[in-house]
């Protein structure tokens, strides 16, 4: 079955040709030029995937990118000028998949979007638990001892990423490249920060973590099994 992708540009050249190549691929392709017509369409049509520009005329990529997320899980990749890389973090923060810089040539996005794909495709498991660490990856709730915690769209993703392969030790760039979809190397070491949030919120005591661990000098697991090393984390600043 055909996937359909909602193209949103207010450049009609770039659309018209992103969509032949979509087109060429084997994608069904909507379009719109502005943030009022791609919502229009998002709430109208059946799409899986959204190419959002985040310079838009009347609904901006930002917002356009907070209303869908806060209305579906579609997976969005987003478009930005390379002077725009506070929109970008702003964006990826509100929940979008992956981003590409302009100018890009149109086999790179055909690219990401495939991997996009088929990251969610291998999503299909709705919950799992571990514990007292219960996570439904479709309404994206995380509950300890039955008590909700309030993550954020990246914390989350950070999270599900490593409980769906638990006991698998992620690097920095695993991480960055599977849960954030992005692979600019400026951002590997805020992974240590998302790390460090997430423990707050999940363990009793994040000096002694009983759900993520350090493997120092490589990067972290999910290993909830695994009894406490006594080994220290200060790593994670």
């Amino acid at each position: 079955m055909k996937k359909t992708v909602l193209v949103v540009d207010d450049d009609e050249d770039l659309v018209e040709l992103l969509k032949k190549y979509l087109e060429k691929d084997g994608y069904d392709v909507l379009t719109a030029y502005d943030g009022n017509a791609a919502l229009n369409l998002f709430r109208l049509r059946e799409v899986d995937l959204i190419v959002l520009d985040l310079m838009l005329p009347k609904v901006d990529g930002l917002n356009v990118c907070r209303t869908v997320r806060s209305e579906s899980q579609v997976p969005i990749i987003m478009l930005t000028a390379k002077t725009e890389e506070e929109d970008r973090i702003k964006g990826l923060d509100l929940g979008a998949d992956d981003y590409v810089t302009k100018p890009f040539s149109p086999g790179e996005l055909l690219a990401r979007i495939r991997a996009v794909l088929r990251r969610t495709s291998e999503e299909e498991q709705k919950e799992v638990s571990h514990g007292n660490l219960h996570l439904n990856f479709e309404t994206r709730q995380v509950l300890i001892n039955n008590e909700p915690v309030d993550l954020t769209p990246t914390e989350f993703k950070i999270l599900a990423t490593m409980v769906k392969q638990p006991r698998r030790v992620f690097s920095r760039p695993d991480l960055i490249h599977s849960a954030l979809g992005y692979g600019y190397e400026g951002f590997e070491r805020t992974i240590d920060v998302h790390i460090k949030n997430i423990r707050k919120k999940l363990e009793p005591d994040p000096d002694e973590p009983t759900y993520i661990r350090t493997v120092h000098g490589v990067g972290y697991k999910f290993d909830p099994a695994t009894e406490p090393d006594g080994q220290s984390e200060q790593d994670v600043q």
